[in-house]
């Protein structure tokens, strides 16, 4: 393991972390973001280029940022929200998060699939993808962006009703 991908790894975990127990949700949410970015990183150093950026796009340019406006844009001001108390079964939480943790180490550790040897790399390339996506796709995604649009033009509607109705 080189130490670049330890220390992506480390980032990755640890934001992962803070973002469950971070008690504001602001904080959460820009933890998330951090984690989002952390995945985006491995996936680019790993060579998977296509991955890492549709991550950045995707979950960090799009979900994490409609969390943090969601998260902005609902908060009640008369009620605290930064107050979220420690579930009372955490020690059951955390055993049965160590159980399956342990039962898919033990079931990958235990595959076959690691005797193999690793494939040859695909010759697909982000600009092969493109290509594709731009000549021979170009409907299914112009529709993929027209119903994403309408989708939040229809969640903006909703938000400035329930804002009018306040």
């Amino acid at each position: 393991m080189s130490p670049v991908f330890a220390i992506l790894a480390a980032m990755t975990l640890a934001s992962a972390i803070a973002a469950m127990s971070f008690r504001k949700l602001v904080h959460s949410a820009l933890s998330m973001i951090l984690t989002f970015s952390g995945l985006a990183s491995i996936y680019l150093h790993l060579n998977a280029q296509f991955v890492g950026l549709v991550q950045v796009l995707v979950y960090v340019g799009a979900v994490a940022i409609l969390v943090v406006f969601a998260i902005l844009l609902t908060r009640d001001s008369t009620r605290d929200s930064s107050v979220r108390s420690l579930a009372k079964s955490w020690l059951t939480g955390l055993l049965v998060a160590g159980a399956v943790f342990g039962t898919l180490a033990a079931a990958i550790l235990g595959s076959r699939a690691l005797d193999r040897a690793a494939p040859q790399a695909a010759e697909i390339t982000v600009k092969k993808i493109g290509e594709q996506l731009m000549t021979r796709y170009v409907i299914p995604l112009e529709v993929v962006a027209l119903l994403l649009t309408a989708a939040m033009i229809g969640a903006v509607i909703i938000a400035m009703r329930e804002k009018e109705g306040k």
